[in-house]
């Protein structure tokens, strides 16, 4: 089983210490998001510096706020210092997070993932000097820098899931049901071929939320809080509950729109946890996970510890779910 855990920013546990006692339960690789507060690449460096042998993903840093050449060099330094074992995560974010955060357009997102990934694997692996005059960005004459790093991708709809198919080395799914994460692929796979490309070399990482109690009604609660959060709050993540759940999708996020977080929260069904993330307690918790890792198309889970939750309740949720 490969399994990864994305570890969470809380007040009262170190999210390095986090980190580095991942390693120490087996997991095999660690990745950090990054929205507000801490830069990940900072953080990652001093992970890379305190690890031996576990992967660093980013999952994931966005296509607006860094250029395309500055993605290369972040992810290939990342690799070196880490001895080979950085894993660049990339992705649109939202239109909120971008304009509201870094005063720039939400423009052709899909357009910019794809020729932001273009750009970094030329510039990362080229035998000569990169040009590349795109729609959205463009470079000229940069010198590749000789390291291959993988590059996935947090692709929702249709058209992102495109660019996985044509460019990234992995998928980083996030609130597909496990349902519908076969045929989600499928579309991946089809557009990969169409592409000459063999689908079996892309990496299906999907983010699995967890969380891990004694008391399993409190683990559920928690999971509860994490689908509302995403369900109300983006509207890709909505999208795509609601191709499966298209009414209780459409509820929860009229009921957090409007500020009632607790019914959005209520509005979130026992058959919503089951088919979305992981809660209970550690025997209940670890017999879900094998499941989960047991479909087909799964090559690796990124175990996903909400970010409301507390640090000992974080601590208990990667022990308790580590391989070892």
């Amino acid at each position: 089983m490969h399994l990864g855990v994305v570890v969470p920013r809380v007040e009262d546990h170190s999210t390095i210490d986090l980190a580095v006692e991942a390693e120490d339960h087996g997991y095999d690789s660690v990745w950090l998001n990054e929205l507000w507060g801490a830069s990940s690449v900072v953080e990652l460096t001093d992970i890379a510096t305190r690890t031996e042998n576990i992967e660093i993903g980013s999952a994931i840093l966005n296509v607006f706020s860094r250029s395309p050449a500055v993605l290369a060099m972040t992810a290939t330094t990342l690799d070196r210092v880490s001895d080979g074992r950085a894993v660049l995560g990339l992705g649109t974010s939202t239109a909120r997070s971008i304009e509201n955060m870094h005063s720039m357009e939400f423009e052709r997102p899909v357009r910019r993932a794809h020729e932001t990934i273009d750009i970094i694997k030329q510039l990362m692996t080229s035998d000569e000097r990169v040009t590349y005059d795109g729609e959205v960005v463009s470079v000229s004459g940069v010198p590749p820098l000789d390291r291959d790093v993988p590059v996935y991708h947090a692709a929702l709809g249709p058209a992102n899931r495109r660019v996985v198919a044509r460019l990234a080395d992995g998928w980083l799914p996030h609130m597909v049901p496990f349902s519908e994460l076969e045929a989600s692929f499928d579309y991946i796979a089809e557009t990969a071929r169409d592409a000459d490309r063999d689908p079996s070399e892309i990496t299906v990482a999907p983010y699995v939320p967890a969380v891990v109690h004694e008391d399993a009604e409190r683990a559920t609660e928690e999971l509860r809080q994490h689908i509302a959060y995403y369900v109300g709050s983006g509207e890709g993540y909505r999208r795509a509950v609601a191709e499966t759940y298209p009414d209780r999708a459409e509820r929860i996020a009229d009921a957090w729109q409007a500020g009632d977080r607790g019914e959005a929260t209520e509005l979130v069904t026992d058959e919503l946890t089951a088919d979305l993330g992981i809660a209970g307690t550690p025997e209940q918790a670890r017999e879900k996970r094998d499941r989960i890792a047991d479909r087909a198309v799964i090559d690796r889970l990124l175990l996903t510890v909400p970010q409301q939750v507390d640090g000992e309740l974080a601590r208990t949720t990667i022990r308790a779910l580590g391989p070892s």
